[in-house]
């Protein structure tokens, strides 16, 4: 019996070395790849990609005979794109009042509708070259954790997905109007504070249901509650002693003010912000995800909305490219974000794409456009070792784009004709 059970012990161990063995191994002859970390492009480059995983980078002269090669020399290869700031399991259409259709789709949409839903939004991101997303609730209650585990494990596809839970905010969230009687509704959307002591709990919370980090609502326009300061604090503390990163929802100046003073990671949106405020988040490294929308996304929307008037849309974009423009010029890391949940008549995927053309037309350069996508995002996410960047022992993850994306930066980037994540293969026009 003995012998027996170590001849199959032995079968198990010399079939899984050869398992190991058969991992797909390709090389990719890029053209010019862009160093995310660097911030610049390369000429001839060999990416060795063994199955998940980037074995090494070097020159066309360390290609092996006979081996699969993917050529790329024509195109300008990209790492895994990444989207900062989305909500893959929200939708509303133009012309619908956010907290309107909030309470509509808390009232009516079942949890299952809503995550097939999301995952079709979510898919859509992955058919654009972006494998990574920043999902920040607006997801009910660990939805977008059950959603970013189905993809993890295969069942379905998408990008990868880091995902918050629900976000953190003070009584009201950011649906107006509801009757204390009907606080459950809230409640399904949103992780109410109501203390420093609760606020503790709530991420322990999150803590035990594996989130990838936490978000907070520093305010909650139009709703007149925000967290407190202590609150804030109560919250980056345990989130921190857990390493997890805390980043806040801000629209007006203080508080967003009073979140960098409580010690968050990152500021969400920012719209209002003084020059005091960018000046300390420069000092203490905060990161800012700018999510605004090109005039063509705008127009768009306000034709959809049903407004008449649009005469607001050029005076709107010029304070924004102010606000980015001194954010940059101060040093602020700046990292790219869409925040398009609006149903403009384009996947959820396209839309998001959107923020490249509202970054160039604001005056970013193309490549810092592509750093603040790719390894400026990863880095504030603690992952910089694992996507962003192509480089050894990184995830594989891995873009191209057909053009010249210097001097027509916007056009190439919309014409993604290979997309790899992970080392598994979904798109490849090039052959």
């Amino acid at each position: 019996m003995f012998r027996i059970l170590m001849f199959l012990i032995i079968i198990l161990i010399s079939s899984k070395e050869r398992l190991m063995g058969q991992e797909n191994s390709i090389y990719i002859k890029a053209g010019l790849l862009y160093d995310s970390k660097e911030n610049k492009l390369l000429k001839n480059k060999l990416i060795h990609v063994q199955g998940t995983k980037i074995i090494s980078v070097g020159g066309f002269e360390s290609l092996p005979k006979n081996s699969q090669v993917i050529d790329l020399t024509q195109y300008t290869v990209l790492p895994g794109l990444i989207d900062a700031h989305t909500h893959v399991l929200f939708s509303q259409d133009a012309d619908e009042d956010f907290s309107e259709h909030s309470i509509k789709s808390l009232t009516m949409e079942s949890d299952a509708l809503r995550v097939l839903r999301g995952a079709k939004r979510a898919k859509s991101y992955l058919d654009q070259g972006i494998t990574s997303i920043k999902d920040l609730g607006n997801s009910g209650l660990y939805l977008d954790v059950a959603l970013r585990n189905a993809i993890n494990e295969g069942t379905i596809e998408g990008p990868r997905i880091f995902a918050s839970g629900p976000i953190l905010a003070a009584n009201g969230g950011q649906i107006y109007g509801v009757l204390p009687k009907h606080q459950n509704i809230i409640d399904s959307e949103y992780r109410i504070i109501t203390s420093p002591e609760d606020a503790k709990n709530a991420v322990r919370e999150h803590v035990n249901q594996n989130v990838d980090l936490i978000k907070i609502c520093a305010d909650n326009l139009p709703n007149k509650t925000f967290l407190t300061l202590d609150e804030m604090k109560a919250v980056v503390q345990t989130a921190h002693s857990y390493n997890l990163k805390v980043t806040a929802h801000c629209v007006t100046n203080q508080s967003a003010w009073n979140a960098i003073e409580a010690g968050v990671d990152g500021i969400e949106h920012g719209f209002n912000l003084a020059d005091s405020t960018l000046t300390k988040m420069a000092e203490k490294r905060i990161y800012l995800v700018p999510t605004e929308n090109s005039k063509d996304y705008m127009n768009t929307y306000v034709k959809l909305s049903g407004y008449e008037e649009t005469g607001w849309i050029d005076n709107y974009l010029k304070i924004m490219k102010d606000r980015l423009n001194r954010a940059i010029d101060k040093g602020v890391p700046v990292v790219a974000g869409s925040d398009n949940y609006t149903d403009i008549k384009v996947s959820r995927g396209e839309s998001s794409t959107d923020m490249f053309r509202y970054y160039f037309q604001a005056g970013m350069k193309p490549f810092d456009i592509l750093q603040s996508s790719t390894y400026i995002s990863a880095f504030y996410l603690n992952k910089e070792n694992e996507i962003g960047y192509i480089q050894p022992q990184a995830n594989a993850d891995i873009i191209a784009v057909k053009g010249d994306i210097i001097n027509d930066f916007i056009s190439t980037m919309e014409k993604v004709e290979f997309i790899m994540k992970d080392g598994n293969i979904y798109e490849n026009k090039t052959d």
